[in-house]
C-alpha cells in the first residue's frame, strides 16, 4: 500500500497529481481545526502533513503514531508546536526565500494604498460622487522622502527597506534581534530601539514572527510614541498589535491610519470595529498571494515531505536534531 500523505490546503492539480503516483492522498481543500471521524481516520495512518494554518500540536501528534514530516506552505510557523514535534521525532518544514519579494511588493503597496487613500478613493469614484474637484480633507500623504521604521528586518523586512530606500528615497530605521551591517551599508539603515523607531518614523512597518515576546508588541503605550500623522502597516501576525488599542487610537486621531493585512482573529469578523473605518485599509493575509508563488511555496513543501518520508533531510527543515 502507499504511504498515505494529508494535504489540507489547495494544491494545483498537477502537483497532486505528481503526488498521487507515488502517494495515497487524503485531501482537504480547508481545514483549520482537525474535526472530523475521516481526517481522524486518515491521521492514524499518516506518514506527511501538508498545509498552512493547521494546530499541529500534542493533541493531533498522539493521534498520528506514523507521522515523519509536516510541511508548512509559509514562512511563519506559529501554528507547528516545534517543541512536541521534537519530541515526537516527527520534522518541521516551512517555504522561506520564495515568497520574499511577492510579500514584500504586497506590504509596501498596502503602504501605499493607505498613504494615498487609494481603496476610499476608488469607491468615491465608483458611486459617482466624483462631480467635481476633490476637497483638502481627502488628500493623502507623501510617501517620497519620509522616514520608514521596520520591526523584524528579516528577508521580507529587509526586501521591503530595499523598496522604500531606493525605490522611494526613504530614511530607514529598524529594530531587530541582531544588527544588520550589510543593509545598513546598503540601505544607511539605523538600528534604534521600538521607543526611538515609533517617535522617529512616518511609517512603522511589522514584519516580526510572533514569538512570546512579539505577542501585543505595539499596545496602548507605544501607540503614544508615534507621531499623530504616523501610519502604521502590519503584514507579519495579527497578534503583534493590541486591536482594541489600535482602534482606539485610529478612532481618535492618535495616529493617521492603519495598513493590515494580518488579524488578531482570522478571518476577520464582520462586526470588527477596524473594518468601520475609513482610515484603515483591509486585505484578507494576501502578502504571497500570487498564482506564481503559491504554486512554488506549495512545490517546494511537497520537496520537503518527500525528502523526510524518504529519511532524507529536508530542504527547509526548522528542528535539524529530528534528522540527527
Amino acid at each position: 500500500m502507499k504511504p498515505k500523505i494529508i494535504v489540507y490546503t489547495y494544491l494545483p492539480e498537477n502537483l497532486l497529481e505528481k503526488l498521487r503516483q507515488s502517494y495515497q492522498i487524503s485531501y482537504y481543500e480547508q481545514l483549520n481545526h482537525p474535526s472530523g471521524q475521516d481526517f481522524m481516520d486518515d491521521l492514524k495512518n499518516a506518514v506527511g502533513l501538508i498545509g498552512s494554518g493547521l494546530q499541529v500540536d500534542e493533541q493531533l501528534l498522539d493521534n498520528a503514531p506514523q507521522l515523519k514530516v509536516v510541511a508548512n506552505i509559509s514562512t511563519g510557523y506559529n501554528n507547528l508546536n516545534i517543541d512536541e514535534l521534537t519530541k515526537q521525532n516527527v520534522m518541521a518544514t516551512n517555504t522561506p526565500d520564495i515568497l520574499t519579494e511577492t510579500t514584500a511588493d504586497s506590504i509596501f503597496g498596502l503602504l501605499i494604498a493607505t498613504a494615498r487613500r487609494i481603496p476610499e478613493l476608488d469607491r468615491y469614484v465608483k458611486s459617482g460622487k466624483w462631480q467635481n474637484k476633490i476637497d483638502k480633507n481627502m488628500f493623502g500623504i507623501d510617501v517620497h522622502g519620509k522616514t520608514i521604521g521596520i520591526i523584524g528586518m528579516g528577508r521580507i523586512g529587509g526586501a521591503v527597506a530595499q523598496r522604500a530606500h531606493k525605490g522611494f528615497n526613504m530614511k530607514v530605521l529598524y529594530h531587530n534581534r541582531s544588527q544588520s551591517v550589510q543593509l545598513e551599508k546598503e540601505l544607511d539603515a539605523k538600528y534604534c530601539s521600538i521607543s526611538e523607531l515609533l517617535k522617529e518614523s512616518d511609517f512603522v512597518c511589522l514584519m516580526a514572527p510572533l514569538t512570546p515576546e512579539t505577542k501585543n508588541l505595539i499596545g496602548k503605550e507605544e501607540l503614544k510614541k508615534m507621531k499623530k500623522n504616523a501610519i502604521l502597516v502590519n503584514g507579519s501576525r495579527g497578534e503583534l498589535i493590541d486591536e482594541e488599542a489600535l482602534i482606539e487610537s485610529l478612532k481618535n486621531g492618535k495616529i493617521h491610519a492603519a495598513g493590515l493585512d494580518v488579524y488578531k482573529k482570522e478571518p476577520v469578523d464582520k462586526d470588527n470595529q477596524l473594518l468601520k473605518l475609513s482610515n484603515v485599509v483591509t486585505l484578507p493575509h494576501i502578502g504571497s498571494a500570487t498564482l506564481e508563488t503559491r504554486y512554488e511555496m506549495a512545490r517546494l513543501a511537497i520537496k520537503n515531505v518527500i525528502a523526510g518520508i524518504n529519511g532524507e533531510r529536508p530542504p527547509n527543515l526548522i528542528n535539524p536534531e529530528v534528522y540527527k
